[in-house]
């Protein structure tokens, strides 16, 4: 499906508006999450494996700067970016706050104009917990990489995919938008704090085609295959005996088919060769 530029550019000024509504109260609101606080420790042991020691990282889709941070404190050199003015203001507070100036740099900056940052290679480029589900069309992101990448770096995305277990079963209780919303592809309403875009949902499939033969994949694994999605945020107080139980499983088996595919997102790591 071909989607005006111009359709693409109000989508994300939507979003950009949605998520800086929220920015002040993000971090408040994960850390009430048992679950997200769970898929986020489980993309940073993924991460553990491929960063090499002081490391320089892209980061799309910064937010209020979690992982930047997280990142940071490590020894990495981080360029975070994100669109909505919000969430910028709050990154800037925290590496004020953390004296983090040395590691951090922040830039309001949309991911489709990566052409507008300054020339700079770096070893990795991370994006967290579908910030690119907000595009159509992930090409329009993967073809500005080349130029910015150091031989051998390795991507890390993660992303929301079409096929979530957990949003199927619900159509079992009668919720049918809530079963099919991801198979959508002309885009799904959401809404954050009052605030209405569109999300678009894509297949591990989809987006390594993406990728030229200038990159070779690494690794692909689900998150939240078994275990409920963060919107289930309160199964892990009501049923913990069983929420344990289903993110060891997993922890063990979500790097294999069908679950590192069909999950609430997955985290694809592939290899710039060139």
């Amino acid at each position: 499906m071909i989607h005006a530029q111009a359709d693409i550019e109000n989508n994300m000024e939507k979003a950009s508006n949605a998520f800086s509504a929220q920015a002040e109260h993000f971090d408040s609101d994960e850390e009430s999450n048992l679950i997200l606080k769970w898929m986020r420790e489980q993309v940073y042991r993924h991460e553990q494996e491929f960063l090499r020691p002081f490391s320089t990282i892209l980061e799309l889709n910064s937010g209020t700067g979690i992982d930047a941070v997280h990142f940071a404190r490590r020894g990495h050199s981080v360029l975070a970016i994100d669109i909505a003015p919000g969430m910028v203001q709050q990154l800037q507070k925290k590496i004020a706050r953390d004296h983090l100036e040395d590691r951090i740099r922040c830039v309001r900056c949309s991911f489709t104009r990566l052409d507008t940052l300054p020339l700079q290679r770096f070893d990795h480029v991370f994006s967290n917990f579908g910030g690119l589900n907000c595009i159509p069309d992930l090409q329009e992101v993967i073809s500005q990489l080349p130029r910015l990448l150091n031989p051998g770096a390795t991507i890390t995305l993660v992303i929301m995919p079409r096929i979530c277990l957990w949003e199927i079963v619900q159509l079992f209780k009668g919720n049918i938008r809530l079963a099919f919303r991801r198979i959508i592809r002309k885009g799904t309403p959401a809404h954050i704090d009052g605030f209405r875009f569109l999300s678009y949902y894509h297949s591990p499939a989809e987006v390594i085609t993406l990728f030229d033969g200038r990159y070779s994949l690494v690794r692909l694994r689900g998150l939240a295959a078994l275990s409920p999605p963060p919107s289930f945020k309160e199964f892990p107080e009501r049923h913990p005996f069983l929420y344990r139980v289903l993110t060891k499983w997993d922890e063990r088996f979500a790097e294999y088919f069908p679950l590192n595919r069909w999950a609430d997102h997955y985290i694809l790591t592939m290899r710039y060769l060139q």
